[in-house]
């Protein structure tokens, strides 16, 4: 529950990434609901597999790409639901294309301390990681999907 300090909280945000929550709230819930089904029947959706997209913005696509990270960083924490890092990770690759920006979603394996198979997910647009970038470090990539765009 979104109590009024949490939102207190959110505020201090800028208008712009601000105007972007309700949309993000939207999009982990349907990602969700999506990645319920089998991979085989989302990965389609997600992009060209095996691909990435350049590690360079346009400049006038940066502060877009900042305020999709700062809405989903901020609402997946109050999601009722769990909303991990894939459901984050395809949630704000849809935001960004619906903008037209490309980007490339991560998978990647570790293990934990106890020597178990982990699995973590991240997106890249350009030269921004949009999320899962706070744990990825010590992740193999095992697979990649790369949001290419057209040319307007």
């Amino acid at each position: 529950m979104i109590t009024l300090r949490r939102i207190g909280l959110l505020l201090k945000y800028d208008k712009a990434a601000l105007a972007l929550i309700p949309e993000a709230l939207w999009r982990l819930f349907l990602v969700r609901i999506q990645l319920l089904f089998p991979f085989a029947k989302t990965a389609p959706q997600l992009g060209v597999k095996s691909l990435e997209t350049p590690a360079v913005s346009k400049d006038m696509d940066v502060p877009r790409i900042q305020q999709i990270t700062k809405a989903i960083r901020v609402i997946s924490r109050y999601t009722p639901w769990k909303s991990t890092c894939m459901v984050r990770a395809v949630a704000g690759l849809k935001m960004l294309e619906k903008r037209g920006i490309e980007s490339t979603l991560y998978m990647g394996v570790a293990r934990d301390k106890q020597g178990q198979m982990i699995a973590h997910a991240w997106l890249r647009s350009g030269a921004y990681y949009v999320s899962g970038d706070d744990a990825m470090q010590g992740f193999v990539v095992v697979e990649k999907f790369a949001k290419v765009l057209q040319a307007e």
